[in-house]
Order: structure tokens, then C-alpha cells, then sequence
């Protein structure tokens, strides 16, 4: 099955029931080293990993793993442009669960990104990334410890699909023609909008299928936080861009009503029930007034609409979110992807889960991630319905590479989310306990302890990894 690569001969894989990973006590978990300064922080995180599990489970559980290849390393045992070769795509298959360090991006090989290349192959339709503040982490920000987020961002489609052609090329000209003469012509709102002839052009899909799939997920995490938790807001520029972006929190709305109807409510809804709990006897009329602050300016088709919608969430959740039913239920609200990055900033305790795009998450995911000591300290997972790949979020800086030098948070933390997707929670909580007190003691790497106040003397990388497993207690 494998060319140059041999499995453990112990542990058993994971596989994948409805969406959701079936564990074995002793698991075989492929890993990639990655490339530049993975050298230093795989090793550190791999003994992490293994104190906590041995030290909460007493050697009932533990992890086999399994070395695979990618990048510039795949390279050198593989071949040139041999960038992610087939036996490290059937293991990931095989064993369901893998994790990885940073990984170059291709010069030639025909891969624009190994990790959007990873994504698209095993369908990660779900990338998480959740933005916390450990105690003592060096932060440009006033109160960092107010933000605690997960963003919940799409994978697979978007401006990330790569649909796109060059200026100046045949079928790139040839597509701009259609569009200007045929198709744009064709279609009243867009009116006399043309688009340049020496324009690069790209496609960004946003499908039903893909939204929802993503929002599901985002929806059934926020179910296992804590009640003052439990929120998944719709992160959007549907404003703008009102059949992809807009489209997507629409079918965000829809799902949360239809699927989840019991569990969740949305924040019109609960202004509606809010309302007419205040005055029992307010009319549809006047509700309608109370939650559109532009009512009376609006035109009569226009206010029926908004009258109808109050009537049918009266008509349809009175009886189970009404008398404050609503306060236990998942609120789900959207917002402006541009006013996120201001409240995330100014607001970042009104937030829990963020739902978006791939661009949007994109950009998002590093903003929050700088609030909280930067992608050093940020984790990754992207997970489909039977894979799952954990990854470090920063690049490979080559220039650090082999010097015990880097921050090995980021994967660190990216096993502590393996952790928690395998039901391990005990081991996982072992890591964030004992990451959580090196930092609040001033025992960090370079990145972090030039930044503290005043500034500490560094660890290594791999000393940062034992002051972890001490503080385990």
C-alpha cells in the first residue's frame, strides 16, 4: 500500500460515524514533521502530547504515531516537485485524524498551497480556530482576556476554489466579452456596468450545500458551551455582495430555523418575544415599529412584510421560546464582516462563535489571533465529515529552522484541539493548564518573553515543552 513509508505495527485506526470520529484507546495518528522551524516544534509538541495523555490515562490510552511527508522534506525522499506525495494522502485517509507542522508553499508542481490542497482533497469543509488568552501573554491589547472566540470558517469555496484567469489570457479575455456583451446586458440591476478588458477575473462560489454544512457544525459546538456561551453569529459582506454573502446568512438563518428550531433563536426573534413580554397586549403593528427603527418610512409593502414576520414568530415559537423561554436557546445574529473586526476590538465579551466565509475567516482568524499573543499561540483544525487535520497557523521560518528557538504554541494548542476532537478531554486540559501557568510564570520562548514587562530571560523550545509538562501538577 505504502511506498517509502511503514505504519506502526501497534494501535488501531480512527474511523467516522456520522460526521463524528469513533476513537480506539490506542490510536494510530499520522503526522507531519513540516517544514523550516517543524524540525524544532514537532518533537516538542509530540513529547507534550504524550506526557498528558500518559500522565491522565495511566497507560490506557496512547497514541501510535505514524511519520508522513509533505513539503519541501516529501521533496527530499520522494522526489522534485514531489510536494504531497500518495502515500501521505492514504494514510490521512486511512487513519482518519492527522496533524501537522507549517509547510512551505510549492515553487512549480502545479500546488498553489498544500494546505488549501489538503482542504480540497479530504473535503475540510470546516476550518476552527478558536482565539483565547492564556494569563501573561505579552497582548498590543488592553484587555485581551475578553476575547475568547471560536471562528468557525468555510474551506472549500469562495475565492479559495482558485477559478480564476490571468489578464490578458484567451479564455479570461474570451469570459470578460461574454460577460460584457451577453450576460451583464441581460441583467436590468446591473445596468450599464461593464467590467475592464484588461482585468484579471476570478469566481466566488458560496453554495447552499457548503453554507449550511459549515453553519451545522458551528451550531452544534456552541450546544457543548456553557449556557452565557452559547451564540453563533453570521459573519458576512451581505450588504455588498447579496447573492454569495448575503446568500450565506440567509441559509445560516434557515438551517438554525428549521434544523435546530428548538434550540436556537435569532435576534430578531427574541426582540419580537422580548416585546411582547413587556406588553402583552402590543400590537403586530407596533412590535413591527419597535424592531424596525425605520418603520414608518418604510413603503406599505414593505411594512406588511415586517407586521407578517412578527406575527408568524408569534404564531410559530410563542409557545416554546415565549416568557423568556428564549434566554435558554443558542442565539444566532450576523453581522458586517468590516463591523466584526471593529467589535472584536471595542466589544470582544458580546462574542462567542463566529460562522463565515473563507476570505472573511481568513482575515478574521489572524485579527483575533494578534489580540491574544499572535499566531505563535493560534491553533488550527479542519475537519469534513470523515477527516481531520490539525495544523499549526504560522509559516515555516526557515531562517530559525534547527536552532530550538520557535514557539511551538501553535501546535501545541492544535494537539490540544486533536485532544478534544478524539474525546480526550482530560489529557487536553492537562496541556492547557500547564501552557497556561509557563506563561503566567514568565517561562516562554523568545517571542513572547521580549515582549513581557519587564522582559524574562527566553527558553528553548524544547525547555518551553518540559516547563509545560511540570506545570501539569
Amino acid at each position: 500500500m505504502y511506498d517509502k513509508i511503514t505504519p506502526p505495527t501497534t494501535g488501531s485506526k480512527i474511523t467516522f460515524k456520522n460526521g463524528e470520529p469513533v476513537v480506539p484507546e490506542n490510536p494510530i495518528i499520522p503526522f507531519i514533521q513540516g517544514d523550516g522551524t517543524g524540525i524544532d516544534i514537532w518533537p516538542a509538541t509530540e513529547k507534550v502530547l504524550d506526557a498528558a495523555v500518559a500522565k491522565a490515562y495511566k497507560g490506557t490510552r496512547k497514541i501510535s504515531w505514524f511519520r508522513v511527508y509533505a513539503g519541501d522534506e516529501a521533496c527530499d525522499l520522494y522526489g522534485t516537485y514531489q510536494y504531497l506525495p500518495q502515500d501521505t494522502l492514504t494514510a490521512i485517509e486511512e487513519y482518519g485524524v492527522a496533524i501537522k507542522g507549517p509547510l512551505t508553499t510549492p515553487v512549480g508542481g502545479g500546488i498553489r498551497s498544500l494546505n488549501v490542497a489538503l482542504r480540497q482533497i479530504f473535503d475540510l469543509y470546516t476550518c476552527v480556530r478558536p482565539c483565547r488568552y492564556y494569563a501573561g501573554t505579552p497582548s498590543p491589547h488592553k484587555t485581551p482576556e475578553k476575547l475568547d472566540v471560536i471562528i468557525y470558517r468555510e474551506n472549500t469555496e469562495d475565492i479559495y476554489l482558485g477559478i480564476e484567469w490571468k489578464q490578458g489570457s484567451e479564455i479570461g479575455d474570451r469570459l470578460i466579452k461574454f460577460l460584457n456583451e451577453e450576460l451583464i446586458p441581460a441583467t436590468p440591476e446591473h445596468g450599464k456596468k461593464q467590467i475592464p478588458l484588461d482585468a484579471g477575473i476570478g469566481i466566488k462560489p458560496i453554495s447552499k450545500t457548503g453554507s449550511q454544512r459549515l453553519v451545522r457544525r458551528a451550531i452544534k459546538h456552541a450546544l457543548l458551551l456553557p449556557k452565557n456561551k452559547q451564540q453563533v453569529t453570521l459573519v458576512h459582506k451581505g450588504n455588498i455582495m447579496k447573492y454569495t454573502e448575503g446568500a450565506f446568512r440567509d441559509w445560516g438563518y434557515e438551517l438554525a430555523t428549521t434544523e435546530f428550531r428548538q434550540e436556537t433563536v435569532t435576534e430578531r426573534e427574541s426582540w419580537i418575544l422580548g416585546n411582547k413580554e413587556k406588553n402583552a397586549n402590543l400590537s403586530s403593528e407596533e412590535n413591527a415599529r419597535m424592531i424596525d427603527p425605520g418603520f414608518d418610512s418604510l413603503t406599505p409593502e414593505k411594512k406588511a412584510q415586517i407586521v407578517k414576520e412578527v406575527e408568524t414568530t408569534l404564531n410559530t415559537i410563542w409557545e416554546s421560546h415565549g416568557n423568556g423561554k428564549w434566554k435558554e436557546k443558542i442565539m444566532v445574529n450576523d453581522r458586517i464582516a468590516d463591523s466584526i473586526f471593529q467589535q472584536i476590538q471595542t466589544r470582544p465579551d458580546e462574542y462567542s462563535i463566529l460562522a463565515t466565509m473563507n476570505l472573511n475567516g481568513d482575515y478574521l482568524s489572524d485579527a483575533a489571533a494578534a489580540i491574544v499573543g499572535g499566531l505563535g499561540m493560534g491553533p488550527g483544525a479542519n475537519i469534513g465529515d470523515s477527516c481531520a487535520i490539525f495544523e499549526a497557523t504560522h509559516g515555516t521560518a526557515p531562517k530559525h529552522a534547527g536552532l530550538d528557538k520557535i514557539n511551538p504554541g501553535s501546535v501545541i494548542l492544535s494537539g490540544v484541539m486533536m485532544l478534544e476532537f478524539m474525546g480526550w478531554q482530560e489529557a487536553a486540559d492537562l496541556v492547557k493548564k500547564g501552557l497556561g501557568a509557563a506563561i503566567a510564570n514568565g517561562q516562554v520562548t523568545y517571542d513572547l518573553a521580549r515582549l513581557m514587562e519587564p522582559p524574562v530571560e527566553p527558553l528553548k523550545c524544547s525547555e518551553f515543552a518540559d516547563a509545560i509538562i511540570k506545570h501539569f501538577g
